[in-house]
């Protein structure tokens, strides 16, 4: 297949943190340059519903039945097998496709990715895929490849315009392109979903030599499959979601021809590739044959709707945060929240004091310094470490040398571990899994996406098990006599303690000092 390669704008060198630090200080001084147009042309469209006679639909109404309208969740841990069941589920598509993501690169798992769409497409599937713009880094032109096929549209949702220089652009319309779409989701057939924290790139699915993310997704079959696909064509047919023949990229019938020679050629390679490791993990031929253990469980999907966008981040009715606020607010014994970015500000920490004053137990399992993807949300989170340790949180960092599990394109132990996980625990019966990080951005400025599921069978194994790994992979954090901030683990059964911040070097946390002054409400 073609490579797909960055947007020449967009300097792949640049770490996502580097990006966004750039565009915030753009906006200081920098006026409008070139807009999008929003009115392109383009034609409203809807999930598929009549697919009762595909395989994947006949899962779907075979379990509705079998289950009395109870959903059906297999949690994905594993970053191959994440991957696999994405592309299990395109392979198995027979009418639709509809894809939703944050980003998408251009590396190995986006090539396979991109490469099955066009498969599906060629087998007459529909497929739309949806993609903010902003951190995707493939290139446009490839993108319009795919837009090519008669079967594919893609949609890029609130994107820049490209005449000029893209980040002039950027922050010349700021207040508007400040706003992303971080919803992920993954539907075929309007059966079978998969919803969670993992974009389309090598580091999603541990397929990264030099580290690993720790993520999570649900893959889901029943009754809350159709919230997400509505959730899907809300965002699909918003003004925002621009096509790409719209941005002025103009693909031919050659180009796509001379594309489906490449792609022909590298598929008859791939019996040792990504793709055919991905499909034959071992969970993923468990689910295949019928094996795999699929938990039962009541759900609903919460969600932030597209005219988020239109409304003042000051303004926060209707948004996906206070639904789950009030849920959590419920929580009668515990609440376990795992999420790489957490920035309570004083509001939350108002509600998190409120909840551990009802005696709830509260657990906060987050990056380090040194394993974290963006170290100014960390400089802004470390403010909160000491208030949430008075009011009586238990908070957990990742060690960032604690995976012993390689990455799949090497044998070698990977450097780092990142957690990237959004999941949030509640009396060991409850689980939230979707898109929300805990953070201003996400909580007030991007649209969100996430499920509550009622499994205590679920939580409870997930819980066990965390109970299992947490001594290994984290460290805990203490306030000593002297209220200064201790790190404690253990390390070969052997008591560790670090007194500053764990296995980052003197320049992370010189920068995270620096990142202090920035403005926390865009973290």
């Amino acid at each position: 297949m073609p490579k797909l390669r960055a947007k020449p704008t967009v300097p792949v060198t640049l770490t996502f943190e580097i990006k966004r630090t750039a565009l915030l200080l753009l906006t200081v001084a920098l006026g409008a340059c070139s807009t999008v147009n929003f009115d392109h042309p383009k034609t409203e469209s809807y999930a598929i519903t009549d697919v009762g006679n595909s395989e994947l639909g006949e899962v779907n109404s075979d379990w509705i039945a079998e289950h009395e309208n109870r959903s059906g969740f297999y949690p994905l841990i594993d970053g191959l097998d994440a991957l696999g069941a994405r592309l299990r589920m395109i392979d198995l598509a027979e009418h639709s496709i509809d894809a939703q993501y944050f980003l998408m690169k251009g590396d190995s798992a986006g090539e396979v990715f991109a490469g099955r769409l066009l498969e599906a497409a060629d087998r007459g599937v529909r497929v739309r895929f949806l993609l903010d713009d902003v951190f995707t880094t493939v290139k446009d032109n490839e993108l319009a490849l795919l837009h090519q096929h008669k079967n594919i549209e893609v949609r890029l949702f609130n994107p820049v315009s490209r005449r000029g220089i893209y980040y002039l652009n950027y922050a010349g319309d700021f207040r508007r392109a400040n706003r992303r779409m971080h919803n992920k989701s993954f539907t075929a057939d309007n059966s079978v979903t998969v919803v969670g924290g993992r974009n389309i790139a090598d580091e999603y699915f541990q397929l990264k030599s030099d580290g690993i993310f720790l993520d999570f997704d649900m893959l889901v079959v029943g009754p809350v499959v159709q919230d997400v696909s509505e959730q899907f064509d809300e965002f699909w047919n918003h003004p925002l979601a621009v096509p790409m023949d719209g941005l002025e990229q103009r693909i031919t019938e050659d180009d796509l021809e001379q594309a489906r020679l490449e792609i022909n050629e590298e598929l008859q390679k791939q019996e040792d590739s990504v793709y055919y490791r991905a499909v034959n993990t071992p969970h993923m031929l468990e689910l295949v044959n019928g094996n795999g253990n699929v938990f039962p469980a009541d759900a609903f999907l919460l969600k932030d709707a597209p005219e988020k966008f239109n409304q003042s981040t000051k303004n926060t009715d209707g948004f996906l945060v206070n639904d789950l606020a009030r849920i959590i607010s419920e929580a009668e014994s515990s609440v376990v929240i795992i999420n790489p970015y957490f920035i309570p500000r004083l509001s939350g920490m108002e509600f998190w004091k409120s909840i551990l004053d009802k005696g709830v137990k509260v657990t906060v399992i987050t990056n380090s310094l040194a394993s974290t993807n963006h170290i100014p949300v960390h400089s802004a989170y470390s403010r909160y470490r000491k208030p949430m340790l008075n009011a009586g949180a238990e908070i957990y960092e990742i060690r960032a040398n604690a995976s012993t599990a390689p990455s799949y394109n090497t044998e070698d132990e990977p450097e780092a571990l990142t957690l990237h996980t959004k999941l949030i625990v509640i009396d060991e019966k409850r689980l939230f899994v979707g898109s929300l990080n805990l953070d201003p951005r996400s909580i007030n400025i991007n649209s969100e996406m996430g499920l509550i599921i009622d499994s205590e069978e679920m939580a409870g194994k997930f819980l066990l098990e965390l109970e299992e790994d947490i001594e290994s992979l984290a460290y805990q954090l203490k306030l000593n006599e002297k209220n200064k901030l201790q790190w404690r683990t253990s390390i070969d059964d052997q008591p560790v303690t670090a007194n500053k911040e764990p296995l980052s070097s003197g320049w992370r946390r010189f920068l995270a000092q620096i990142y202090k002054l920035l403005p926390e409400g865009q973290l």
